[in-house]
């Protein structure tokens, strides 16, 4: 094996897939879960704070994984394995198919966990999710019959997160998923109890990105108004963020929005260009290949400053779908002097490594640890906000989003009426905005 030059991640070079290999096969699936063991053991930078004591997991796992009958359970057993890491990256990516809830269709909405309920908190498609007779703020408690809390219950151990807000959302995007055709849900609407019959639709008809962010819909950059500019990272381009900075200019604030995955690396060129001053902001752990289980800390990383630079007050917002990039990007932008805005982040930060294993499965670990330059962790813990705002199922009822309007009252001032800033957000949630930017100078 190898470690990633320039990073120092590991690279397991010489671990073959044996993707031909005929499943169920005891001694190959003994040899997957002794790889992935063992590469946790040796090669996790966060083993000692997966929750669980690692020596016994190996012993208990033995039976489960060689006494696996067929090859979905052999999956199975595989992600039940990796869920006890304790870390998002830890998955096997390969089968997640199998992972229940099991179908090939789902309901056309977009199922999200606030105030610990299961909530529609939007549509996949408008046509489909209109037909559904499902409406945002619906708070399903049970699919076919059965509890939601139960089926959550039993369905966690194959959910591989690095805290529960992360498990939740997994859950939440695989929720309704099952048999194609109709679906008896209990909703609790307002205050009254229903059961609807909507049916379920291919899952490959819905649109991935309609789960993966909690963003605005619309352009990578735009005014919200004459005072507050707005950059979303999901479509961000690192060539463009000079322009969007200028385009910024005579704002009294900047919204950055990371409740998404970046679409580009942009920490240095965007952080150096609202840091005032140089800004240490990470630093790493990284394994030892002369001393397997050994970790060695680097030197804190630094901002530097750039220009043109951005003057205003400067507000990043996250959520339980800012993960790895994502978290490692507020990091830089708090420590050029934002306030981070939101929720309980991922918890799993840093190059991941890929790691293969027989049957032609894939897997993935956190391969290098992320901590603050004060030593301080990031692994589970997420990128804690400066002030905590959570969705309401009353705000997503009404059609608000309550993170974006605290950046606006951070950025206006609390004497601006809270009329005005739902009006600029609700305006922002619809794709328009008040005022286009100026051209840059």
């Amino acid at each position: 094996m190898s470690l990633a030059p320039g990073v120092g991640n590991p690279s397991f070079d010489h671990e073959l897939m044996y993707a031909a290999l005929k499943l169920p096969d005891a001694g190959y699936q003994l040899l997957a879960l002794f790889r992935f063991w063992n590469i946790i053991r040796y090669w996790a930078p966060y083993r000692d704070v997966t929750g669980v004591d690692w020596d016994s997991v190996l012993p208990r796992f033995v039976p489960r994984v060689a006494l696996a009958t067929s090859i979905d359970t052999y999956k199975l057993e595989m992600i039940a394995l990796m869920a006890t890491v304790n870390d998002t990256h830890a998955n096997l990516w390969s089968s997640l198919d199998v992972r229940p809830p099991a179908g090939d269709c789902q309901l056309p909405v977009h199922v999200r966990f606030i105030e610990d309920r299961a909530v529609v908190a939007g549509y996949m498609s408008e046509e489909a999710g209109t037909a559904s007779g499902l409406k945002a703020g619906d708070v399903i408690t049970t699919l076919d019959g059965t509890p939601i809390p139960s089926l959550v219950e039993r369905w966690k151990p194959y959910y591989a997160a690095s805290n529960e807000p992360t498990r939740l959302r997994d859950i939440g995007r695989a929720l309704t998923r099952g048999a194609c055709g109709e679906a008896a849900v209990g909703i609790l609407r307002d205050r009254e109890a229903l059961v609807l019959r909507p049916s379920r639709v291919p899952a490959a008809s819905t649109p991935a990105e309609a789960t993966l962010a909690h963003d605005l819909p619309g352009e990578t950059f735009r005014r919200l108004s004459d005072a507050v500019a707005y950059v979303r990272l999901s479509s961000v381009k690192s060539a463009d963020v000079g322009r969007y900075i200028e385009s910024a200019a005579g704002t009294r604030g900047l919204i950055i929005d990371i409740r998404n995955y970046p679409s580009e690396f942009v920490v240095f060129t965007l952080g150096s260009l609202i840091a005032e001053k140089p800004a240490e902001f990470v630093r790493f752990t990284s394994g030892d290949l002369a001393n397997p289980g050994a970790f060695h800390w680097s030197p804190p990383l630094s901002l530097p400053v750039g220009k043109p630079h951005y003057a205003g007050k400067v507000v990043v917002l996250v959520d339980e779908v800012s993960q790895s990039q994502a978290e490692y990007t507020a990091m830089a932008l708090r420590a050029a002097g934002a306030v981070v805005i939101g929720g309980t982040t991922a918890g799993a930060d840093g190059n991941v490594s890929a790691v293969p294993l027989p049957g032609g499965l894939r897997s993935m670990i956190s391969g290098i640890g992320v901590f603050y330059p004060d030593k301080k962790p990031t692994q589970r813990i997420g990128i804690v906000a400066d002030v905590h705002v959570q969705p309401t199922i009353a705000g997503v009822r009404a059609g608000r989003d309550e993170v974006l309007e605290e950046a606006l009252r951070r950025i206006l001032g609390p004497d601006t009426p809270a009329g005005e800033i739902e009006k600029i957000a609700r305006a922002a949630r619809a794709g328009s905005a008040p005022a286009k930017p100026p051209p840059p100078k």
